[in-house]
């Protein structure tokens, strides 16, 4: 199973003030001035003292998780490092209480990442979803996965996202969807159920660039898969009930 980054970058981003911005946001090109003012907020190693928006997503995260129970406030004190403590050592981190590189990367903040590692934000993949788009992985997301973790929630549609990105696979969200035999949800009919907020939010989450899968095009429930080719794919992670592959 591949790590999520190497620790030792985090090293490297330290010696600067935690409360200091690192670097701004640049502009998406299509977006307009709301967008602009988003893309504005500056990135910043986090610790203990720390406050603003990027902590207030921390926390926003942390909560909807389980690692974190206070007030969601942009205030990174001594229950936000605890919290961020607690979910460091869930996920292999060095259990500093700092957030930085590795810790961004594996909440999913990949903007945040990308500007303390130099580069431009990532915001997106550069596809231009719409909202049927979203709706449509929503459901995808809720009839498969409705019984995952948030995280394995967002890893489904990251899978389809994937796929769209892939030249193997139809290149839109509704082709890879609806491809003939590719989901057991629309072969069964779940595809049709109503999506909660949690699987708008994990679809949402996806689309931003959030990819836990680290480019998977498979997954599936080793408990209950009777396709014995998908065993052959090569693994990269488990995700609660799901293996997901390339």
């Amino acid at each position: 199973m591949r790590k999520i980054l190497a620790i030792g970058a985090l090293a490297l981003v330290l010696a600067a003030s935690a409360a200091a911005p690192i670097a701004a946001y640049a502009a998406n090109g299509a977006g307009g001035a709301a967008a602009e003012q988003s893309a504005a907020l500056p990135a910043a190693v986090l610790s203990q003292g720390s406050t603003g928006g990027e902590v207030k997503e921390v926390q926003r995260r942390l909560k909807q998780w389980g690692y974190y129970q206070g007030a969601v406030d942009g205030i990174f004190g001594s229950g936000t490092r605890e919290a961020v403590i607690y979910f460091q050592r869930k996920n292999g981190l060095q259990a500093d209480g700092i957030v930085g590189k590795a810790t961004y990367a594996a909440l999913g903040m990949n903007d945040s990442y990308n500007v303390l590692n130099g580069q431009r934000p990532s915001n997106s993949s550069g596809q231009n979803y719409t909202s049927s788009d979203l709706y449509l992985m929503a459901k995808a997301i809720y009839a498969e996965g409705r019984g995952e973790s948030y995280t394995g929630q967002v890893a489904i549609g990251a899978v389809i996202l994937n796929r769209v990105k892939s030249p193997d696979f139809p290149n839109t969200v509704a082709g890879v969807i609806y491809q003939k035999g590719a989901f057991t949800a629309v072969d069964d009919g779940q595809i049709n159920l109503e999506p909660n907020q949690t699987a708008y939010n994990a679809a949402r989450d996806a689309m931003n660039g959030w990819d836990p899968t680290y480019g998977c095009l498979y997954y599936y429930n080793p408990a209950v898969a009777t396709s014995a080719w998908i065993f052959e794919r090569q693994t990269v992670t488990v995700i609660g009930k799901h293996v997901f592959a390339i």
